[in-house]
């Protein structure tokens, strides 16, 4: 049902007509109630942890449809590609259907390269169509290491910007999403001060966060290097107490534990009782014990 709302809003955006006057052609068709719901079943099968896809080929051209001919990516399909990565290609024809569209709509949480991983299994699927490069999706379903994702990793220098504009940059680039930034002082050229800019984000987010360094800073051109990133995972325990809410965090993974907890909390409570912050760690630890 999220799959076919999603077609629905692509085909009232497309027609300028409310849902409710709506009206499947291709994908209510039988053959697409079948790959839509045999899609679902299937992934509620396998149950994986996370869905990642890549970037979308879509073609270029035209394609016939029961409203004649139409451009490719056909409007509703481009309507639900929106904020997803696409790219033509070099094939004549429609790659991307708006039932597969909103399928990875739906399902994909993010559109990237392989990631490191053990494949377990793969699976692969072929068009009826002829082009001159293989007409087929394939699927890999495996194992990740432990916490570990590839991760972009922005850099710029700057040498004329106040710390006022950029300590405000650096907060717009944490909202829109990054993992994290920070800035190292530097020597430029001609011996001036300056900063070296460092932004760390997910690659679905290179646009936006290129968007956002480019309007806040004073930079010129921004440094792209991909990385592998391995974590701990993180989980916090949050208690209601006499002292108020405490949060202890916790990281664990690698063969290793670490709890900490949230500093805020400890300093509401230091403030109140005029206490230091160890005394106030030792009153938090027995609402955990």
């Amino acid at each position: 049902m999220k799959v076919y709302g999603v077609i629905a809003q692509a085909e009232s955006h497309a027609h300028n007509r409310p849902v409710e006057q709506v009206h499947f052609h291709e994908v209510g068709s039988m053959d697409a109630v079948a790959d839509i719901t045999a899609f679902c079943l299937l992934l509620s099968e396998l149950a994986p942890d996370k869905v990642l896809a890549s970037p979308v080929r879509i073609g270029f051209g035209e394609v016939k449809c029961a409203h004649g001919i139409l451009p490719v990516p056909a409007p509703a399909t481009a309507w639900i590609l929106q904020d997803i990565p696409v790219y033509a290609g070099n094939i004549r024809g429609e790659l991307c259907t708006p039932t597969g569209a909103a399928l990875l709509k739906c399902f994909a949480e993010d559109f990237c390269t392989l990631p490191q991983m053990k494949v377990q299994k793969i699976g692969l699927g072929c068009g009826k169509k002829d082009f001159p490069q293989a007409n087929c999706v394939r699927a890999m379903i495996g194992e990740t290491p432990d916490s570990g994702e590839t991760i972009l990793e922005l850099t710029c220098n700057l040498d004329d910007m106040t710390p006022e504009a950029l300590g405000f940059a650096m907060e717009e680039i944490l909202a829109a999403g990054a993992v994290d930034v920070f800035t190292v002082p530097v020597t430029m050229k001609k011996s001036r001060p300056g900063f070296l800019l460092t932004c760390m984000c997910r690659e679905s987010l290179r646009e936006e966060i290129l968007r956002i360094i480019f309007l806040h800073t004073t930079t010129l051109g921004v440094r792209e290097n991909i990385c592998n990133r391995y974590t701990l995972r993180r989980e916090i325990e949050i208690r209601d107490t006499a002292d108020g809410q405490i949060r202890r965090k916790t990281a664990s993974g690698w063969g290793t534990k670490r709890e900490k907890y949230e500093f805020d909390d400890l300093a509401r409570i230091a403030r109140q009782k005029g206490i230091s912050l160890a005394r106030a760690a030792e009153i938090a630890e027995k609402y955990f014990s």
